[in-house]
């Protein structure tokens, strides 16, 4: 899962090394709010789950993502 996820990162032009669990995309990667919104919409497309409107803010480092979606995965399994 990590792995698929720092792949659609590096669509983002940032480099692998870069990315650390604690990396944050707006403050460390200079993602703006357009940049987080395809962020959103990929991951969506790419794990087959709709993230909410009102949990998008909270999806702001690596390590965030990966739990949102261990978590949504625990749900539906």
């Amino acid at each position: 899962m990590k792995k698929r996820v720092i792949d659609i990162l590096k669509e983002f032009g940032v480099p692998e090394s870069s990315i650390t669990d604690q990396t944050h995309f707006a403050r460390d990667l200079g993602m703006d709010s357009l940049d987080s919104v395809d962020l959103i919409m990929q991951l969506e497309r790419e794990f087959g789950i709709r993230i909410p409107d009102e949990d998008h803010y909270k999806l702001t480092t690596l390590q965030d993502v990966l739990t949102y979606l261990e978590a949504e995965q625990a749900a539906t399994a």
